[in-house]
């Protein structure tokens, strides 16, 4: 698909190493919503998933983590430099919570040369709007440091999920370069208009359009016309390795939207590559 449109390769901005205990924790708990509920196609072990994204054409990738406690952040900020450290292609990764020094460590791994942020707030399940975070998303638009954040309310809603928390921290930090997951699923429209409405503001596909998560929560068909307009300010994601479907089903659910060949070349390569420096 990517040599048809005449690209070097993929960008996928959205793709999850982790240290392995937390890994296996991630994937017992998709095993735990049932047999063939979300099975998790991609097990192997971190070099083998690396050499499988390679294989796919994805010049770069993310090492994507989040903490669920205190404490936590620094560990796997950590973890994933030395991941980084050992494969060029992986944008380095870093994370952070609510807590004492979190402006610190996060300013801290800025200036080391993390590439990309995440932010989970429905594992997480904390406020955006925290004032211990005010620091982290100032240091963040600051320096133009992008950050990946689950903020839509899927696949499962939290106490501080959908778009008002985090509309209220673009209304304070409207440089933040921020990337929302899934396409904000499922408050498309809520997203979309964020993303329209603040020049940094991205969205990825994660999962999004495909017919697992059409299952789900499925696309409004009247925001389809909005795409072209958004060409700019999407970004491949997927999710890999935790996918109930093989890794070309994002691709082929993004073909399927019928948008001209300019729009997937910038979805697939041209926005992260501009966005990164790639």
């Amino acid at each position: 698909m990517w040599q048809g449109l005449g690209l070097p390769g993929l960008i996928d901005v959205h793709t999850h190493f982790m240290p392995h205990n937390v890994m296996r924790k991630v994937w017992a708990y998709f095993h735990a919503l049932g047999e063939g509920v979300w099975p998790i196609t991609y097990q192997q072990s971190d070099e083998e998933r690396a050499a499988l994204l390679r294989a796919f054409g994805v010049l770069r990738f993310t090492a994507l983590a989040y903490p669920h406690r205190p404490g936590m952040a620094e560990w796997l900020n950590g973890w994933a430099a030395d991941f980084a450290d050992r494969h060029s292609d992986c944008l380095r990764s870093a994370t952070f919570y609510p807590e004492e020094g979190a402006a610190e460590y996060v300013a801290e791994e800025i200036a080391a040369g993390a590439r990309i942020f995440k932010a989970h707030l429905q594992v997480g399940a904390y406020d955006p709007r925290d004032p211990l975070l005010a620091g982290v998303w100032g240091a963040l638009a600051d320096s133009g440091t992008p950050v990946v954040v689950h903020c839509g309310s899927g696949p499962q809603s939290g106490p501080f999920t959908g778009p008002g928390p985090f509309a209220e921290v673009l209304a304070q930090h409207p440089r933040l370069t921020a990337v929302i997951a899934h396409f904000g699923m499922p408050e498309y429209t809520a997203f979309m208009d964020l993303a329209q409405g603040y020049e940094r503001v991205h969205l990825d596909t994660t999962m999004a359009f495909t017919r697992f998560a059409e299952r789900m929560a499925p696309f409004p068909t009247a925001e389809l016309p909005r795409l072209k307009g958004l060409q700019d300010s999407v970004l491949l994601g997927t999710d890999f390795p935790n996918i109930p479907y093989t890794y070309p089903v994002q691709l082929q659910a993004l073909h399927a939207l019928g948008q001209d060949d300019d729009w997937l070349r910038a979805v697939l390569y041209g926005n992260a590559a501009r966005l990164f420096g790639v």
